[in-house]
């Protein structure tokens, strides 16, 4: 491993099917007034909205429901939950979702104290907290961002064409978070699978730099062949408990930071995702997906020695009798065999993208410098192109 670090994560997790159990106490640490945070209203459809609000109303707790969260925040939507928590004084964030409300929780909870527009000052200016940030706990009904455990918190902004990620310190990492796999249960199967992905995704943005022996490379290589492994079985049957735990846990690992710690890590995949959805407004997860392989044999060449681990440690290709790039080659075609496989979209044009937007696109893409090849707009745009 190169490099020195320092690690720390500061997030309570409960997992379990009794997890929900610990929020009592959890609440009792905090102030009479929470801000109860969810999107589309599914969990009242499923019944886990009745019951965090009997355990706030057992708490004694005021709760002031801020609902709506869109699968991708938007600044105005920042805005208006920001407004919500300043005119009630709340004491306590509780995200009740997915990865999308803990994101918002976050970027509210950095935003109550804040006197500058957090969009320009966390967004567009990439400034740290310098004021007061009130506390977010998270009650996890989807997995695959991670967002549970670390301090991302993305928001799109229409208006400007850009989504953008903030990563904050581990001072605005939710205080803890309830991870129930049940609670994913009734989710479309078309999310599931977009979760996964994004899963995986986490996964290589931080696996395909480097070429130093890191320890962080053997870990992520066990939590993608468990994220396959489950992820078939829960394709094939979405209420397996032990599928469904194995790709919550791999979820909250691949993102909560541990992974990254002596490494250089890439992002550009996400980079191009984000920039996609600030157009088409898909779901985060399959943006990724259309947009991996045409990425990952772009710097297939550049990163070879790390994509022949690939194919032989997570997919099993055997290299008797083949070149570096043979192998390499096959260890994606695995991989794009198995994306099919769980219906994952692979083109950008079936998420809404035209060939006019692809210029605007790539002028919303970061080119950023921790992967194996530092891209240029023309990759960004070749890159795209193949990605229609």
């Amino acid at each position: 491993m190169l490099g020195n670090f320092t690690y720390c994560n500061p997030t309570r997790l409960y997992f379990g099917e009794d997890s929900l159990q610990f929020l009592k106490g959890e609440l009792a640490k905090y102030g009479p007034v929470v801000q109860l945070i969810y999107g589309g209203g599914s969990i009242k459809k499923n019944g886990i909205y009745d019951q965090v609000i009997a355990i706030l109303a057992d708490c004694g707790k005021t709760v002031v429901e801020d609902a709506g969260v869109m699968p991708n925040p938007t600044v105005e939507k920042l805005y208006e939950g920001v407004k919500i928590a300043r005119e009630n004084k709340v004491d306590l964030l509780l995200a009740v979702g997915g990865g999308s409300v803990c994101d918002y929780a976050k970027a509210v909870s950095v935003s109550i104290r804040c006197e500058e527009d957090p969009w320009e000052k966390y967004y567009l200016r990439e400034e740290e907290p310098d004021c007061e940030i009130v506390p977010v706990g998270c009650v996890l009904t989807m997995v695959g961002t991670g967002s549970e455990m670390n301090g991302g918190a993305v928001i799109t902004n229409h208006a400007q064409k850009r989504k953008i990620g903030h990563v904050f310190g581990d001072e605005v990492f939710p205080k803890f978070t309830i991870l129930n796999p049940l609670f994913t249960y009734t989710l479309p199967k078309y999310q599931m699978v977009a979760g996964i992905y994004d899963i995986f995704s986490h996964i290589s943005e931080q696996y395909f730099s480097g070429e130093d022996d890191n320890t962080s490379d053997y870990v992520m290589e066990g939590l993608y062949r468990s994220l396959v492994h489950s992820s078939r079985i829960a394709f094939r049957d979405p209420e397996n408990y032990e599928a469904r735990s194995n790709i919550m846990w791999t979820a909250t690992w691949a993102l909560n930071t541990m992974v990254a710690k002596g490494k250089a890590t890439d992002w550009m995949v996400h980079m191009l995702g984000q920039s996609v959805g600030a157009y088409t407004d898909a779901t985060h997860g399959m943006t990724l997906a259309a947009v991996s392989l045409p990425y990952y044999r772009h710097i297939l060449p550049y990163g070879l020695k790390k994509f022949v681990r690939f194919a032989q440690n997570v997919w099993g290709v055997s290299p008797e009798g083949k070149t570096d790039e043979a192998i390499a080659k096959e260890g994606l075609a695995a991989m794009e065999a198995w994306m099919r496989e769980l219906g994952l979209v692979m083109k950008i044009s079936d998420l809404g993208a035209t060939k006019e937007m692809l210029e605007g696109i790539a002028d919303g893409v970061f080119l950023l410098s921790g992967g194996y090849k530092q891209l240029s707009r023309e990759d960004v745009l070749q890159i795209l192109r193949e990605s229609m």
